[in-house]
């Protein structure tokens, strides 16, 4: 099975997006018809994620740095050298990563419901300690338990218990799919504890950097704005969302998109 997909024209601009933990690269399927209107799609399975199960031997330390790799390579492989660049949470933490490591590369950077690191040891710690626990029940527990109590935490409370229902059912079918030991290293490997800060870079960067944030979701609105008064960030902020915008509000987020970016299209 490939490790990504793609949609539209090839002569259209290159649209990258990366999804979130526990997703895949089918997560994007309801945006692409109208993205591949405008937009070369390459939809991509993160190692461990989907039809991307690498050999856990293979895999650095730095998780941040094998994922960047890891889509580079493929990008090389397709022979694409720029591209708009779109990551959702623990994608958006990659693509932050990636734009920092191949800045000549990325023309827009899209980040939706994304971190950009944590910058006191305390918190560090308490996040490593908290990710080493999801780590273990991720490993003992079945998909479908696990998952129960993934989406209980507090980001995810602006979820109904239809949406929530439906999302775990999805989940688990994807999880036992394959075994378990390389999406827990990657889980890992790519810890918030683990990530750099990246918070100075958007100054750094010759592209806009733009930040997705859903109404419902306070936590991630509030780092947004924190985030805009250091940095050059745009921010967009989706009515009737909270951390996974393209999940809750799928037509929202076009709308954003269409009104901002395609218009500005060479």
């Amino acid at each position: 099975m490939s490790t990504l997909a793609r949609y539209g024209e090839v002569s259209q601009p290159n649209l990258v997006l990366i999804h979130g933990f526990l997703g895949s690269k089918a997560d994007w399927l309801p945006l692409i018809p109208q993205l591949s209107q405008h937009f070369h799609c390459i939809c991509l399975d993160l190692p461990g994620h989907g039809d991307n199960q690498p050999e856990i031997a293979s895999m650095l330390t730095n998780g941040f740095d094998f994922c960047v790799q890891d889509i580079i390579n493929r990008l090389d492989r397709l022979g694409i050298e720029a591209f708009y660049l779109y990551g959702y949470s623990l994608g958006g933490r990659i693509a932050l990563h990636l734009a920092k490591a191949y800045p000549n590369r990325v023309l827009s950077l899209w980040l939706e419901s994304c971190h950009p690191g944590l910058t006191n040891t305390e918190e560090q710690a308490a996040r490593s300690k908290n990710d080493q626990l999801w780590a273990k029940r991720l490993h003992s527990l079945s998909s479908r338990d696990f998952l129960q109590l993934w989406y209980q935490q507090a980001v995810f409370a602006d979820m109904s218990d239809n949406v929530r229902n439906t999302l775990i059912a999805k989940r688990a079918a994807q999880l036992d799919q394959h075994p378990k030991h390389a999406l827990k290293h990657i889980f890992l490997a790519t810890s918030l504890a683990r990530q750099a800060s990246l918070w100075d870079l958007p100054a750094n960067l010759a592209c806009e950097s733009h930040f997705f944030a859903g109404s419902q979701d306070a936590k991630f609105t509030a780092i947004a704005k924190e985030w805009q008064a250091k940095q050059p960030i745009i921010l967009h902020r989706i009515e009737q969302a909270g951390h996974n915008i393209h999940q809750a509000n799928p037509a929202g987020l076009l709308a954003c998109i269409r009104s901002f970016f395609v218009e500005r299209l060479p």
